[in-house]
């Protein structure tokens, strides 16, 4: 019989509230923590007026960015509103079948970063569904001229799709199974 197509036992008792559990708080606590760092960087840091930290290795830099990574579609600010509501809303579609801890962090922080940075693309300027996100860290360069400016909801984005795909390709389903693959 192929460990693929069996039927996969009852969940723990509690591991669904637990899965949820942690998808809440690791969502909250990431949006919590962007937000405030984007609040303290447009109070505290001049605009285009770099900090340096840890000897260069970082810096923040306050900018605006109307696109995605690398300022893609930057005229195209409308699409990436959408975006983040239909990925929050898949992302509360993915919890429900979800029993796996691991699984449930990195659903919470693709949630905190999608509404980390939807937040600004519908409260900043210029204006609803057109908000530029606001960025703060570069690596080695003061203007992001290594590697492209951006926040906490970017890392966190980021860490989650990349601990999503190491969950996959090790074989750990979000209903708390393991595949066992043939050698």
């Amino acid at each position: 019989m192929d460990d693929t197509t069996a039927t996969p036992p009852p969940p723990p008792p509690g591991a669904r509230t637990r899965a949820w559990s942690v998808f809440g708080l690791v969502g909250i606590a990431i949006i919590a923590i962007d937000v405030a760092v984007k609040q303290w960087t447009t109070s505290t840091v001049a605009h285009g007026e770099p900090v340096k930290l840890l000897g260069g290795l970082i810096y923040v830099i306050y900018t605006r960015n109307s696109g995605a990574a690398f300022s893609m579609l930057r005229d195209q600010t409308w699409i990436f509103p959408l975006i983040a509501i239909g990925v929050i809303g898949w992302l509360f579609w993915m919890i429900k079948g979800t029993f796996s801890a691991a699984w449930a962090v990195a659903l919470g922080l693709v949630l905190g970063g999608a509404a980390g940075n939807l937040g600004d693309r519908l409260f900043r300027a210029p204006g609803p569904f057109q908000g530029h996100v606001v960025d703060m860290f570069s690596f080695l360069d003061d203007h992001g001229g290594h590697f492209p400016v951006f926040n906490i909801a970017d890392s966190a984005l980021t860490v989650g799709v990349t601990l999503a795909i190491l969950l996959e390709f090790t074989g750990r389903r979000r209903d708390g199974t393991r595949v066992k693959r043939d050698a």
